[in-house]
């Protein structure tokens, strides 16, 4: 849900968790009504590398009810695999993300259904014809659920990728965070709170940031919005310029974007240099509208230029 709102507690740009009681009251107290739009962090990821040409599918679990109905029919109707949803027995999962003027976006979130997926529900078959698995994160809240899909990923062969999604997440998972990336997972994406929080230390050094990311697991994205993003393999460092935009709208699903671009060229086998510059381009698309979602002509440029 995109919503433009004048108040709201707590600090701006991240994420909170709220209850379904919760995000209704936020609802009812909006001053000019929301907008429905299937959204989630991997969810667009997901979308956007679809929508580049890259086969994908989608692990998760949805509601029982009309916005259940209406996420599956979304990536349905590209083409997405939606063989692997589970539904649950409580309704769909719901993010009000609020945009101020200055085009940041702060979202409050009922997890709904998605929190009720368990580890016994996830099943080897589920990874089967599976190259690589991207996982978002706030997977995070639920920990044994995602060191059970890490672990079958693995088993399965796959190649895995982890988008740390806000500075809260990372400071609720400090202290498995490490493990995880070191023995799970190989690409990680930051921006630069996420990154921060992670090396509360380096302060703003964020060239170092991405080398120690590159440490622990193969390739890191740390991204610098405005000043570009730096891509570290094995301690080397790529620097990609940004792209900049004349307006920034809304920067929900900047981040995802960012990730769906530069996955859908690193599973192309294209250098690094044009992973992180085709991410920019997508993450620079985005925040030029409201939502996370292109109109489909503009998908088709991008996918010829994207080609050449």
């Amino acid at each position: 849900m995109m919503i433009l709102c004048t108040r709201l507690r707590g600090g701006k740009g991240g994420m909170e968790l709220v209850d379904a009681e919760r995000l209704e009251a936020l609802l009812e107290d909006l001053l000019h009504g929301h907008e429905l739009a299937a959204g989630g962090s991997a969810g667009n990821t997901a979308y956007a590398a679809a929508r580049l040409g890259t086969k994908v599918g989608f692990l998760g679990k949805l509601g029982n009810c009309d916005s259940g109905n209406f996420y599956r029919e979304r990536f349905a109707g590209i083409g997405a695999d939606v063989s692997r949803f589970k539904v649950g027995d409580v309704p769909n999962a719901r993010c009000l993300s609020l945009v101020t003027p200055d085009s940041e976006r702060t979202m409050r979130t009922d997890l709904g259904a998605a929190m009720t997926l368990s580890p016994e529900e996830i099943t080897a078959a589920d990874f089967e014809g599976v190259r690589h698995v991207h996982m978002e994160g706030y997977l995070a809240f639920n920990r044994d659920l995602k060191l059970h899909i890490l672990e079958h990923a693995k088993e399965a062969g796959c190649t895995t990728s982890f988008d740390m999604a806000s500075f809260e997440v990372v400071h609720a998972s400090h202290d498995v965070l490490d493990g995880w990336l070191k023995d799970y997972i190989d690409i990680v994406f930051a921006n630069e709170d996420e990154a921060a929080a992670f090396f509360p230390d380096l302060k703003d050094d964020y060239e170092a940031m991405a080398r120690e990311f590159s440490e622990l697991c193969e390739v890191a994205a740390v991204k610098l919005g405005k000043d570009g993003s730096l891509v570290s393999r094995d301690g080397g460092l790529t620097a990609v310029e940004p792209v900049v935009v004349a307006q920034a709208i809304d920067t929900t699903g900047a981040g995802d974007y960012w990730a769906g671009g530069f996955l859908d060229a690193w599973l192309k086998g294209k250098p690094l240099e044009d992973c992180g510059r085709q991410g920019s381009i997508l993450g620079a698309e985005v925040v030029q509208v409201l939502g996370a979602s292109l109109p489909d002509d503009r998908w088709s440029q991008l996918r010829t230029e994207f080609a050449s």
